[in-house]
């Protein structure tokens, strides 16, 4: 029987994977298993429920190519423009990942506790036996479309490693930077945390270079926490106004790990990403806050799963957003809780503040409870600026627009006090701030 052709709209070919005799079997072998998975899954419509409510049609797959070194190399200015800039990140761990390659910076100190920054195919040929105990295991291929023309088609990924035991005190940061020009910014992130390890990781995608046609921006994160490990992860999406980005992105967390994951999205034309948080060994906690902002005619589009695998484990999700303009959000959450899984607690709220009758807000929260000794809630809102707090400051003498900021910024502050580098919480507001003057 002939094997079903793909109807995707990619002119991308099974010449194009990157899985050449010189990378290492391991990756070898998962490129070509997604591949397979590309070549077998079907495009999203509006007909799956995940998709309901986001529309693929206004890209031209078929205009997107793979860069492959044609995109000129940025320079330093370039590199450090975002919120995470020179001096956020200056005398600390980190990695810039674009069009050319990895760049890594460790500390000495890091590489005798034995913490592995590195490219993915580096890791994959010197520590083939981490690799494989996470690639394609959290994230599989078999996830989505996009997930495997990642796996398939990315050239470069990013692969971190905490030893046993070891505190990382210093944030490590990631900058990934997609070039434009219809192209597919494809890239994988995987982070590994031993037992009793712990760090604070902050990642930020966004664009450079000439942003004036459309370009895809892919990502698959997979992450691990060992038993009693902490890992607090900060991820900014601050792509160009003509990025579309789709991600699949899932944590799991063993035997009393814990995992707080703050997500700020604030770029692209539009936005996809799954969200998935499992809690795998009794004990293990969870904590993730979203924040949002939209306007013009951005559409942003959040598909977040918790779920309870393990007995006393305890998850807490909070997504907060605005939109302005003709922008649209689509939050869809569920909580699932296995059979066996008792003494759950669960909580999931979506927060939504519409600020132009032109804009719009989907929030749709679920539960799906497969036992009954448990504590799970849900709740979203969805409402305009507070008029009696505007009237509040109006009365004190602050100008209107000044006050509707204010109001604004005590909205999202619970979440943005949750960043755990104040800086870049300062700078997540000051981009709001800047395109509610606009």
């Amino acid at each position: 029987m002939a094997r079903k052709q793909p109807q995707k709209g990619f002119t991308f070919t099974r010449e194009m994977v990157q899985d050449s005799d010189d990378l290492a079997p391991i990756l070898r072998k998962f490129k070509s298993d997604s591949w397979d998975a590309y070549h077998e899954l079907p495009f999203p419509t509006i007909k799956d429920e995940a998709w309901r409510r986001t529309s693929l049609n206004g890209l031209d797959f078929g205009s997107i190519q793979l860069p492959n070194g044609q995109i000129k190399i940025l320079q330093d200015a370039e590199k450090f423009s975002g919120v995470l800039s020179k001096e956020v990140i200056s005398g600390k761990s980190y990695f810039l990942l674009d069009s050319s390659g990895v760049q890594v910076n460790l500390s000495a100190d890091l590489k005798k506790k034995g913490v592995i920054l590195s490219s993915l195919s580096e890791a994959a040929s010197t520590h083939p036996e981490l690799v494989e105990k996470l690639l394609g295991k959290v994230v599989s291929p078999r996830d989505g479309i996009f997930a495997a023309v990642v796996g398939a088609f990315a050239k470069f990924g990013v692969f971190i490693y905490i030893p046993k035991g070891v505190q990382v005190k210093e944030p490590i940061f990631g900058i990934s930077i997609a070039p434009g020009q219809r192209t597919a910014h494809l890239f994988q992130t995987l982070i590994y945390m031993e037992e009793g390890s712990s760090l604070n990781y902050l990642q930020e995608t966004r664009s450079s270079g000439d942003q004036s046609e459309i370009s895809l921006a892919g990502e698959n994160l997979e992450i691990f926490v060992g038993p009693n490990a902490n890992l607090q992860i900060t991820e900014l999406q601050n792509y160009g106004s003509n990025v579309w980005s789709i991600g699949h992105k899932k944590a799991l967390v063993e035997r009393d790990g814990n995992l707080e994951w703050e997500i700020g999205a604030l770029g692209s034309v539009l936005c996809k990403h799954f969200v998935s948080l499992d809690l795998i060994g009794k004990g293990a906690e969870g904590r993730i806050s979203g924040l949002f902002f939209a306007d013009q005619t951005q559409h942003l589009s959040y598909n977040t799963l918790q779920r309870h695998l393990a007995p006393w484990t305890t998850s807490d999700l909070l997504f907060k957003g605005a939109l302005n303009g003709k922008s649209r959000s689509v939050w869809r959450g569920m909580i699932y809780v296995a059979p066996g899984a008792q003494h759950i607690d669960g909580y999931q709220a979506n927060r939504n503040l519409v600020l132009d009758p032109a804009a719009r807000s989907d929030s749709i929260p679920g539960l799906e409870i497969l036992n009954n000794d448990v504590r799970c809630t849900h709740g979203s809102t969805i409402g305009k600026v507070d008029q009696d707090q505007l009237f509040y400051l109006l009365s004190r003498g602050i100008p209107k627009q000044e006050a509707e900021q204010l109001v604004i910024q005590g909205f999202f502050n619970d979440i943005l006090a949750r960043f755990s580098i104040p800086e870049v919480g300062e700078a997540v507001w000051s981009n709001i701030k800047s395109r509610l003057l606009d």
